[in-house]
């Protein structure tokens, strides 16, 4: 079983809590008990002091549980999200602030009794897939620490992973919600825009930017979602929930690109894995259907190569002008790139995005689900170091194009390469069917079974006990 024998999964929890096997102050001192085993210092940029935490969890035994959907729940926040008291560093020492509330997430989920321990280290401003640009450190892929962990929410996928906290909360603007989880044999939620709240959250591309959901089990990250999201009248983006039909799971339509659309950076492994989880669907009853993929990844391509840069140089541009020691270089090439951008070329990337999403509307006419690798491979430490802008190029090709055509995703496990690393599948819908995808991305996940992130605790025993 895991490091302490038990799972910290939300519905795992939650029954040791309601048959009284358990207390929120027990499991508080047993995270960080992990925390101090697992000895990974760059996954955490704050870590809440023991005390104040056990005098929360004690807070909470004062409580009626019945009342508090996630009653007891360790969880960890991404830094570049508000929590009252804590500062928030965006992984920049220079530019960290102390704000006097959190981020209505944060205080959406902490209302509903969930524990918060720390904050996690990311690529810097949320800028990158690769979990490397950061002044804190490079936490540790937990499957081989030669190889990167994923970002930009890495100590979040991290965490989750290791079995230190329940879930965690990250960001998602070109795929730093789903690349971690790919990479940490974990589930990564990126709900649709505007469902959950961005006030609070270090923007990075504003208009784009989505808070996601790590967690070791779909039915968990679907709760999480229940609890945090909803309408914030203090965030400007935010959007109210659109009812949508949702399809058949029996006669589900799948769309895949065609195999010349398809690139797997010569990993041989991950092509395997991909087509085995579509084998999978066809046994599950549903259809294969060809699409073109060219819309999407002419769109991913706009994320970066397109306007949408200027935006993150909107955020924090001004601050990445003046020289602090701690800036990392590939973060601040990127963003001051945006200075490049006149208001013509901002209009007619719009247009063209306009034009693009019409496209793969025709696609999205044919099919369901669009089921897709998480990224084509993963990288080391090394060559990540040696070549920054491509490698991190190619771990978007599958993501980058999700928040611009407002699209709603879930990356779920896909297996292990030969290599002993994890991959990853996503599953992307059109916005507002975030419960479907939990729902169908957990039937997937069940029949992969296999273990949950590095904990080597088996998922077929937490859905057993958690009927």
């Amino acid at each position: 079983m895991g490091m302490n024998g038990e799972s910290l999964d939300v519905r795992s929890l939650l029954r040791a809590y309601r048959n009284g096997e358990t207390t929120p102050a027990a499991i508080v001192a047993q995270v960080y008990e992990r925390i101090e085993r697992y000895a990974d210092p760059a996954i955490w940029i704050y870590l809440a002091p023991l005390a104040e935490t056990l005098a929360r969890a004690k807070a909470l035994q004062e409580q009626e549980p019945a009342g508090l959907p996630l009653y007891g729940i360790p969880f960890a926040v991404k830094d570049n999200i508000d929590w009252a008291g804590v500062p928030t560093t965006a992984a920049c020492p220079e530019f960290a602030y102390v704000p006097a509330r959190s981020a209505t997430v944060v205080e959406k989920l902490c209302a509903a009794g969930a524990i918060p321990i720390g904050k996690t280290n990311l690529d810097q401003f949320a800028t990158g897939l690769v979990g490397t640009r950061s002044p804190y450190g490079v936490c540790r892929n937990p499957f081989d620490p030669t190889y990167i962990p994923g970002g930009s929410s890495a100590g979040s996928g991290a965490a989750v992973a290791a079995g230190l906290v329940s879930f965690a909360l990250g960001t998602d603007t070109a795929g730093s919600g789903r690349v971690p989880a790919a990479f940490t044999n974990i589930v990564g939620l990126k709900p649709t825009k505007g469902y959950l709240s961005t006030q609070g959250v270090v923007p990075a591309v504003r208009s784009l930017d989505c808070v996601s959901i790590f967690a070791l089990t779909c039915a968990d990250a679907a709760r999480v979602l229940h609890v945090a999201g909803g309408f914030d009248p203090e965030d400007p983006f935010s959007r109210i929930l659109s009812s949508v039909p949702v399809p058949e799971i029996q006669s589900l339509r799948i769309g895949v690109p065609d195999r010349a659309d398809l690139d797997f950076f010569g990993n041989v492994d991950a092509e395997k894995n991909y087509q085995a989880a579509l084998a999978q669907w066809v046994a599950m009853g549903g259809e294969i259907i060809e699409i073109d993929f060219k819309p999407f990844a002419q769109t991913a391509r706009m994320l970066y190569e397109g306007s949408w840069v200027a935006e993150r140089t909107a955020a924090v541009g001004q601050f990445l002008e003046q020289d602090h020691p701690s800036i990392d270089p590939v973060v601040q090439q990127i963003i001051l790139g945006g200075n490049q951008m006149d208001a013509i070329t901002v209009f007619q990337d719009f247009y063209r995005l306009m034009a693009l999403k019409r496209q793969a509307e025709q696609q999205w006419a044919e099919i369901d689900i669009l089921a897709l690798p998480t990224t084509g491979t993963i990288y080391t430490l090394a060559e990540v170091q040696a070549e920054p802008f491509v490698l991190n190029r190619n771990l978007g090709l599958y993501t980058n194009f999700v928040n611009l055509l407002d699209l709603s995703a879930i990356a779920v496990p896909s297996g292990f390469q030969t290599n002993g690393l994890p991959t990853g599948i996503t599953f992307m819908a059109p916005a507002w069917q975030d419960a479907f995808l939990c729902q169908l991305g957990g039937l997937f996940h069940a029949k992969l079974g296999g273990t949950v992130g590095a904990t080597g605790i088996p998922l077929a025993a937490i859905e057993a006990t958690n009927p």
